[in-house]
C-alpha cells in the first residue's frame, strides 16, 4: 500500500462526491416534500422530468451506498490502528455508534430521511465480524446483498393471482408528513419527523432492502480496507478497471431485467419481492461504476486537481450532511421560506449546486484553520473520552 495520506485523500474526495450528489438529490426532492409547481410550460416540464430521471438514474440509491462503503472502510482503519497498539476498538466503536445515533436523531428532527441514525444501529453489525476471515465476511455480505427475506416472500408468492396489492405501509406515513412539512411550525416538523416520519423511513428502508444492503456495504468497505483497495497505485488501477468493466457488462442485463418486471409478472404479490431483489443489485452495480470510475480518474494528475476539490467536503462529511438538512429544510419547508411551492427540478438543482459550492468553500476555509470540522471534532473527542491521549484524527477517527 502507498502512504496513508494517498489512501485517505482518495477516500475523502469520494466521500465529498457522495455528499454533493446527496445534496443535489435532496434539493430536487425538496427534502422529501414532493411538489410540482403548477403552470410551467410544456418544455420546462419536459426538461424537469429529464433532469429528475437522469439524477436518480445516476445517484438515486448509489450515493448513500458509496457513503456506506466508506463507512465500513473507516471502521477498518480505526480497528486496525487500535489493533496495532494492542487495543480492541470494538467497545469504543459501540460507544461511537451511540454518539452517532444522537447526531442522527438531531438531524432527523429537521429531515426525516436522515441516514445517520440508521447507520448507527446497523453499524453494530461490524462488531461480530471484525475478526472473521475475509472469505467468511465476503460470503456473508454477498448473502445479505441477495436479500434473503425477499426470496422467501417471492417463493411464497409463486402462483399468486394477477392483481395489485395495497400501497406499501410506508406510503401512509409519508402522506401524513406532507401536511406538517408544508404548513407546520418548526416544532410541528420536529415532532412529526421524530414520530411519524421516522416510522415511515424505517418501514421504507425495510421495503426497499436497505436494512440488509447497508450492513453488506459496511462489510464490503471493511474488506476493501483490509486488502488496501483504496490505495492509489498501479496494482489497484488494474483491479479498479476489472471491477469497472465487469460492472459495465452486468449493467445491460440488470437494466433489462428490472425494466421488464411489470410486463413479465402480473401478480403484485410476486413482483414486489422480485423487484426488491433486482433493484438493489442494479443500484449496487451502478455504485461500483461510480466508485471505480472516480478512482481511475482520480489516479491521474488532472483528475486529482479536479476531483480533489471534493475532499474538503469529505473531511467534514458529518458537518456537511447535517448542515445541508438544516439549511435545505429551512429553504423548502413551510416553517421557512416555503420554496417547495415555487421551485421545479431545474431551479431546485441550481439551488443545490450553489449550496454545494458554498458548503465546499466553507469546508476548505474551515480546514485551513482547524484539523477537523466542528461536529467531527466533537464526535472525535466524545469517542475517546476517558483516554489520556486522543488518537490522530485522520487515521483513527
Amino acid at each position: 500500500m502507498t502512504t496513508t495520506s494517498s489512501r485517505l485523500d482518495l477516500v475523502d474526495a469520494l466521500r465529498g462526491f457522495a455528499i454533493v450528489s446527496i445534496m443535489l438529490l435532496h434539493n430536487i426532492e425538496h427534502f422529501d416534500l414532493y411538489f410540482t409547481p403548477p403552470g410551467d410550460p410544456a418544455w420546462l416540464k419536459e426538461l424537469n422530468q429529464g433532469i429528475w430521471d437522469t439524477m436518480f438514474a445516476l445517484f438515486g440509491g448509489k450515493s448513500y451506498a458509496i457513503f456506506a462503503l466508506l463507512f465500513g472502510l473507516t471502521f477498518h482503519l480505526q480497528f486496525q490502528s487500535r489493533a496495532e497498539r494492542g487495543d480492541d476498538f470494538r467497545p469504543r466503536f459501540a460507544w461511537r455508534m451511540l454518539l452517532l445515533l444522537g447526531f442522527g436523531l438531531v438531524n432527523s428532527a429537521f429531515y426525516h430521511g436522515d441516514i445517520l441514525s440508521i447507520y448507527a444501529v446497523l453499524g453494530l453489525a461490524l462488531i461480530p465480524v471484525a475478526r472473521l476471515r475475509t472469505r467468511t465476511v465476503f460470503l456473508l455480505a454477498c448473502f445479505l446483498t441477495l436479500q434473503p427475506f425477499a426470496w422467501i416472500d417471492a417463493i411464497a408468492a409463486l402462483g399468486s393471482a394477477p392483481g395489485n396489492l395495497a400501497d406499501p405501509p410506508s406510503w401512509a406515513y409519508f402522506g401524513r408528513a406532507n401536511e406538517y412539512l408544508k404548513h407546520g411550525s418548526l416544532l410541528d416538523v420536529w415532532i412529526g419527523n421524530l414520530t411519524n416520519g421516522k416510522q415511515g423511513v424505517l418501514l421504507w428502508s425495510w421495503e426497499s432492502g436497505r436494512v440488509l444492503q447497508i450492513p453488506a456495504l459496511f462489510m464490503f468497505g471493511m474488506l476493501a480496507g483490509r486488502v488496501g483497495l483504496f490505495a492509489v497505485n498501479d496494482a489497484n488501477r488494474i483491479v479498479w478497471r476489472r471491477i469497472f468493466f465487469g460492472a459495465l457488462l452486468l449493467l445491460g442485463p440488470l437494466l433489462f431485467l428490472c425494466s421488464h418486471l411489470e410486463a413479465w409478472i402480473a401478480a403484485d404479490a410476486l413482483r414486489r419481492p422480485v423487484d426488491a431483489i433486482c433493484t438493489p443489485l442494479l443500484k449496487l452495480d451502478i455504485m461500483l461504476l461510480l466508485v471505480t470510475g472516480f478512482a481511475l480518474v482520480y489516479r491521474r494528475a488532472a483528475g486529482q486537481r479536479v476531483l480533489g476539490m471534493f475532499r474538503w467536503l469529505g473531511r467534514m462529511s458529518l458537518t456537511s450532511y447535517m448542515m445541508q438538512s438544516v439549511v435545505g429544510t429551512t429553504l423548502y419547508y413551510g416553517f421557512g421560506f416555503g420554496l417547495y411551492e415555487r421551485t421545479g427540478t431545474v431551479l431546485a438543482l441550481a439551488i443545490g449546486i450553489v449550496l454545494a459550492v458554498l458548503q465546499g468553500t466553507f469546508s476548505a476555509w474551515w480546514l485551513r484553520h482547524h484539523k477537523q470540522g466542528p461536529l467531527e471534532a466533537l464526535w472525535h473527542r466524545l469517542t475517546w473520552i476517558g483516554t489520556a491521549r486522543l488518537p490522530a484524527t485522520r487515521q483513527a477517527g
